[in-house]
């Protein structure tokens, strides 16, 4: 029984198209396209993306795309580091991943109502009180008699002699 990368190599050869070919069509880069037709798993990270380029490029040849992914889950069930799925949560190492994990579980539309809130109730207050003292308080209230004092004889401000020569 072929493995899914001589099917896929196979495939490919048969309708005459070479890897840059299949990438553009795939979207996916060539070194990956070279390594699932080597069947070196090894140089991707996850095997989600290596499940993923699979079934990609399988239904760009047009074959069984569920025939390959069996096939694939059997060769990857076989490798040590892909037989078994990774842990779905793992313990934080550092505060930040610890700060970033618990930011995710957040449900953010809530909270943004909350803080816009809490943020309207806090700037309503502050106007009213600021009306509220500004109302209350007189700046003039305190202030005892200017240093201008005006004459007994009723004139209140100087007038300029009737010689003077005006300025334009």
């Amino acid at each position: 029984m072929p493995t899914v990368a001589e099917q896929l190599r196979r495939a490919r050869e048969e309708q005459n198209l070479n890897i840059y070919q299949i990438a553009e069509i795939t979207k996916i880069k060539t070194d990956h396209i070279r390594a699932l037709e080597e069947g070196s798993y090894d140089t991707f990270s996850a095997p989600v993306y290596i499940r993923g380029f699979v079934r990609t490029y399988a239904k760009a040849l047009k074959l069984d795309i569920s025939r390959v992914t069996a096939d694939l889950e059997g060769e990857l069930s076989k490798t040590k580091r892909f037989c078994e799925p990774p842990p779905l949560t793992q313990k934080p190492r550092t505060i930040v991943d610890f700060l970033t994990l618990q930011l995710s579980k957040l449900n953010w539309r809530i909270l943004a109502g909350a803080i816009v809130g809490i943020l309207l109730i806090a700037g309503l207050g502050i106007w009213l009180r600021s009306c509220h003292s500004r109302a209350k308080k007189d700046p003039l209230r305190k202030l005892g008699p200017g240093i201008y004092q005006p004459k007994q004889d009723g004139e209140t401000l100087p007038v300029p002699p009737p010689s003077a020569p005006r300025r334009n």
